[in-house]
């Protein structure tokens, strides 16, 4: 194999210098750092002054910039020493700091191709790349395609018996720390390596992503936060830019580096400060615009004339000066706990949907004994011990809610030594609905839910969908039953996740109301109004609705007052009491504040 170039060792006393100078730099901001990223195609052109002094300007001159990751290679393509050397003089002339980035891939254009990690080229084409990046760097980071779509017969001989999943979680692991981790260190004890993670979590281990092992022995992880449009080929709802970064948290608590943005795919007015501030509201560390190159846009004069600029650039500083203003005056953020045991899928990124109809979510990897409210989806069913624990948080006298994607996992598997309930398998239409807030309003479109059956009495509903022209049959959106000291939810989940936006306003409320309860601040509002909810008394609520809508914000009945932490208006609520019937929830009395929104816009409330 033809060694790639300027993967040689330099004399000793330049690369000390490197080495102790790389990280220099610092904090424009005070609450988080703002980084860019330069693919190895720009940082090959870096070698033009000309070309690296416009790109800077056409930053620089609108956002305050930390740190650069200079990507060394990708594609199989290395950069040269000579060019990153005058491309990390720049930047460190200019007080920005500077870090390495890898990209794994044989070819990104042919659907993203990976390297096969049964080839011994490859391996030893990686090892050589970590080994140069590691030299010129003390931290770098792997871009999110250290995974394998790989099934070359060597990779087919090697799996065996395995599934493709348990064979690729394996292969990753042992490439993870023999191919990138040891040799970094060989080369530079001093080295720290992050691997950023994309945003499609569910679906990690079928290539090997190894969320249970690969945060222990990497230094940082860091958390893809673009998730550009909702209507996109992902279908990435907008609150997911803030709950990855709270889960990823979750799996290296203070491990996590940072969120990563680029405006592809972004097309909604507003999206991309969107997915800019949400993942500062999750109170990430430091945010990464990719990529250097594609958010240049230069800008002509009158005279004709080329001027370096970057609307993206100005945008993104625009959010960063407000977010800095607040963002440290907010506390730990917190939410209702959901469990995600390793290598689960099922109701794929079903608290993305449940965070956009104003549920505070929290996605945790091990299960939350100390939790008064849970929440389970499908992929609880992961966990073979999941149905002992669920008891065992009722006979403490908590609330379990699960889905009725669990329902089903579980009918057989020992649901049935809590409450006899019945996943029909049958799917019924709906188009009106009933609870404690009387009917609901009549919707335009009928949505698909799957259909339940109870025993009366045993269970009852919280909240009823009519599943006929004269309401004569019907079944639970929300059901509820008694265990030992606690209470059982059933949470029906339409069969498109995202007819969960056509529930009713009371509905929500219903809904909110057995899941948030423990908070200090509910929502009552419409769908796509979002709230995110900090630990000292102050939070943040989003409207990622089209048009204008008020959302009713209702907090403890000790909240009397609110004050707008970015405007400096201050906000009086009114008392009401909060009834509980059969199966609700009867909570203190509570206060009421209405808050005006207009689409992508956000206030900042706090209590004292």
């Amino acid at each position: 194999m033809t060694r790639a170039p300027g993967i040689l060792l330099r004399p000793i006393g330049f690369a000390l210098f490197t080495l102790s100078t790389a990280l220099a730099g610092g904090n424009n901001y005070q609450n988080f750092d703002v980084a860019l990223y330069s693919r190895v195609y720009e940082t090959r052109q870096m070698n033009d002054p000309a070309w690296l002094e416009n790109h800077w300007q056409a930053v620089s001159k609108h956002m305050k910039v930390d740190k650069i990751y200079l990507e060394t290679s990708r594609d199989m393509v290395v950069v040269d020493q000579a060019t990153l050397d005058l491309a990390k003089k720049f930047f460190l002339s200019k007080g920005v700091k500077v870090s390495g980035g890898i990209t794994v891939t044989v070819s990104e254009m042919n659907q993203f191709e990976t390297y096969c990690y049964s080839n011994p080229e490859h391996r030893q084409k990686l090892k050589s790349i970590v080994e140069f990046t590691a030299r010129n760097f003390d931290e770098f980071i792997l871009d999110d395609f250290f995974f394998t779509d790989c099934k070359a017969d060597s990779d087919i001989q090697a799996k065996g018996d395995r599934t493709w999943t348990q064979f690729r979680l394996a292969q990753m692991d042992e490439a993870g720390r023999n191919l990138v981790v040891a040799p970094a260190r060989a080369v530079n004890p001093k080295v720290k390596v992050i691997i950023k993670y994309p945003n499609w979590y569910d679906h990690f281990q079928f290539l090997g992503f190894n969320l249970e092992t690969e945060p222990k022995f990497f230094d940082k992880i860091y958390t893809g936060t673009e998730t550009r449009d909702p209507s996109g080929n992902q279908h990435l709802q907008q609150y997911h830019g803030y709950s990855i970064v709270r889960y990823f948290e979750n799996l290296k608590p203070g491990g996590n580096g940072g969120g990563w943005v680029d405006q592809g795919g972004s097309n909604i007015p507003g999206r991309l400060d969107e997915q800019l501030w949400l993942t500062l509201f999750a109170k990430a560390p430091e945010i990464t615009i990719f990529n250097i190159g594609a958010i240049y846009r230069p800008s002509r004069k009158d005279d004709g004339t080329m001027v370096p600029d970057s609307p993206t650039a100005q945008a993104a500083g625009k959010v960063f000066a407000q977010v800095d203003s607040f963002i440290g005056k907010l506390g730990k953020p917190i939410g209702v706990k959901t469990y995600k045991p390793f290598h689960s899928s099922g109701e794929d990124h079903l608290p993305s949907y449940l965070g956009m109809i104003g549920i505070p979510m929290d996605i945790v990897p091990e299960f939350p004994t100390n939790a008064k409210t849970v929440l389970l989806t499908e992929q609880a069913r992961f966990d073979p011990a999941i149905v002992g624990k669920i008891k065992k948080q009722l006979v403490a006298g908590n609330t379990v809610v699960i889905t009725s994607g669990l329902l089903k996992a579980l009918q057989g598997k020992g649901i049935e030594d809590i409450v006899e309930l019945e996943y029909t398998g049958q799917t019924v239409a709906t188009r009106e609905f009933a609870g404690r807030g009387g009917r609901g309003a009549k919707l335009d479109e009928a949505i698909l839910l799957p259909k339940i059956r109870y025993a009366t009495n045993d269970s009852w509903e919280v909240v009823s969908a009519f599943t006929s022209a004269n309401r004569t049959s019907g079944t639970p959106v929300l059901l509820s039953t008694k265990y030992s000291k606690g209470l059982l939810y059933v949470l029906t989940i339409p069969q498109d996740e995202g007819d969960l936006y056509q529930y009713p306003q009371n509905v929500l409320a219903s809904i909110r109301n057995v899941i948030a309860k423990d908070m200090y601040v509910r929502l009552d509002a419409p769908s796509m109004v979002s709230l995110f909810v900090y630990d000292n008394d102050r939070f943040i609520v989003e409207s990622f609705q089209d048009n204008p809508v008020t959302a009713r914000v209702v907090t403890d009945g000790r909240i009397t007052r609110l004050h707008d932490l970015v405007t400096g208006e201050e906000l009086t609520g009114r008392p009401q009491a909060v009834m509980g019937g059969r199966g609700g929830v009867v909570a203190p009395a509570a206060t009421v504040f209405e808050v005006p929104l207009t689409r992508a816009s956000y206030r900042v409330l706090s209590a004292n």
